[in-house]
């Protein structure tokens, strides 16, 4: 299968913005998926705030959507690291939201005031939730939303109340996807664009790892025993059981894809993570591109 590799000719020169805005930051606040933590959270914006010695509020948003446990297990993995701070949040509850300002002052207890205001900048991958993070935050509707990646195309700083400003970043891959495990988590999660692999590709090793992880959630939402299946025939399965075909017979795998997909991304599957900090170190020990030939043994376990 052909790697997956996604960065718009815009992100280079919101990656210039973004180094240039850390330079009067003093907590980078960044927005991660919580069914995927570790595949989006983008080693460019690690990278620049290590350079700038910036503390980190990492959020690990939509965990309305995640496996509760595995969350659990992020969170610890993310706090114990030096200048990091983690916490599970949904951009939709204004309770966690209105938590964000002052876990972001914990890691920087010497800015407040007017004089020296808590400067916080927004970042993180394309359709993780940022921009409807940003509008709970403000009250009022100052980023476009929208349910497709790289919504956000420019960089503003808003007051975010007394003594704190926030700026809004647009959404940034980095330019080599290292591992095809990641890429084709990103794209099931619809944080890169439809134009960088085919929907039944995605769909196909989705359901490797849910077939590892959830199979029960996966008899439930299609009502077929998910016993011996792999990607490839778990969307036969869908297909059948969905009716879809094509003009002239055959299975449409293409819209079983679509369906797998749109169920994954809805939660109406259930609570899913896609990996584990466990499973995400052995990917990574593994010394392969692909993980996905293992994760099926492994996944299980973690």
């Amino acid at each position: 299968m052909p790697a997956v590799q996604w960065f718009p000719g815009h992100m280079n020169a919101a990656r210039r913005a973004f180094a240039k805005a850390l330079a009067v930051t003093d907590v980078v606040i960044e927005v991660t998926d919580a069914r995927l933590p570790g595949a989006s959270s983008n080693p460019m914006i690690e990278e620049l705030r290590h350079f700038r010695n910036r503390p980190c509020l990492k959020l690990l948003n939509k965990a309305d959507l995640a496996d509760s446990d595995a969350t659990r297990a992020w969170i610890a993995y993310y706090s114990a690291q030096p200048n990091v701070l983690a916490v599970a949040v949904s951009a939709k509850n204004p309770a966690d939201i209105g938590r964000i300002p002052a876990l972001a002052q914990q890691l920087a207890p010497h800015r407040s005031g007017a004089e020296k205001p808590l400067r916080m900048i927004l970042a993180g991958i394309p359709n993780v939730g940022k921009s409807t993070l940003m509008n709970a935050l403000l009250k009022r509707r100052v980023a476009q939303v929208g349910d497709e990646p790289a919504v956000t195309k420019s960089q503003q700083t808003l007051d975010l109340g007394p003594g704190m400003t926030l700026t809004d970043t647009p959404g940034l891959m980095w330019p080599k996807i290292e591992h095809d495990t990641d890429g084709f988590m990103l794209a099931a999660s619809h944080a890169i664009g439809r134009n960088a692999v085919a929907d039944e590709e995605v769909a196909i090793n989705l359901g490797i790892i849910l077939l590892a992880r959830y199979p029960a959630l996966v008899e439930t939402r299609y009502k077929f025993s998910a016993a011996g299946l792999d990607g490839e025939s778990l969307l036969e399965l869908i297909a059948q059981r969905r009716g879809c075909m094509r003009k002239g017979g055959g299975l449409d795998l293409e819209k079983a894809a679509n369906i797998l997909l749109n169920d994954y991304r809805a939660g109406t599957l259930g609570r899913i993570t896609l990996e584990t900090p466990e499973s995400r170190r052995g990917m990574l020990q593994s010394g392969t591109n692909n993980a996905l030939s293992a994760e099926s043994g492994d996944l299980s376990a973690c």
